[in-house]
């Protein structure tokens, strides 16, 4: 019974944690800040939920994030000037128009050559000036994928810096998870308690 209530303690502790975090999220992030591209190569992001201005992005650059074929999303160089090397925004983005440039850019097409006189016809789909509404890849619940995504850019050969920025396009802060957690870890705390103190409040009979 005593490994119940401290597993049950454990748990309450984490959802309250976890909760505290995506509460604190929402309330820095009612709305999305505006930054340029510009600002965030030079410095980091002022918030989690930004709109991102001036930028363009270099869809010829891009990865998939699923490795394959059966594309699920892209991670896209957000530039502020496409000739520069390297970047300090990756974009996540599910965009179907875009989604299925590159698939056809990089799987449906035989030789060289069809890439180059693709390309060139599709050159400003490729090369997008487009200001993104997204929130970045942080905090505990996201660690992992934002890992998974590091190390997929590294696999695939791309030169990605460790403190690159994670925009996932269209992503919000949660509005009631957090709040949620946060119940559902402090209920579990008052339980945990009052059976804490029930069972150490019963004394054993005097057998004098």
């Amino acid at each position: 019974m005593k490994r119940y209530r401290f597993t049950l303690l454990a748990i309450c502790l984490v959802l309250m944690y976890l909760g505290w975090s995506d509460a604190s999220l929402y309330l820095r992030n009612r709305a999305p800040e505006t930054v340029s591209i510009a600002a965030l190569e030079e410095a980091p992001a002022p918030r989690e939920w930004l709109h991102v201005t001036g930028g363009t992005l270099m869809l010829e650059e891009a990865i998939s994030t699923s490795g394959s074929i059966e594309l699920d999303a892209l991670l896209i160089p957000l530039k502020a000037d496409p000739q520069a090397p390297g970047f300090a925004v990756l974009v996540e983005t599910r965009d179907p128009q875009l989604v299925d440039l590159f698939q056809t850019y990089n799987f449906k097409l035989d030789t060289v050559l069809e890439r180059e006189n693709f390309l060139a016809e599709h050159r400003q789909e490729f090369e997008i000036s487009h200001d993104i509404t997204g929130t970045l890849v942080t905090g505990l619940i996201a660690t992992g994928n934002r890992d998974k995504m590091m190390t997929l850019a590294k696999d695939v050969g791309m030169q990605v810096s460790e403190d690159v920025m994670f925009v996932a396009e269209g992503k919000e802060p949660p509005t009631y998870r957090g709040f949620i957690f946060l119940a559902i870890g402090l209920l579990g705390l008052v339980k945990v308690f009052l059976k804490w103190n029930d069972a150490t409040g019963r004394i054993a009979p005097d057998e004098g």
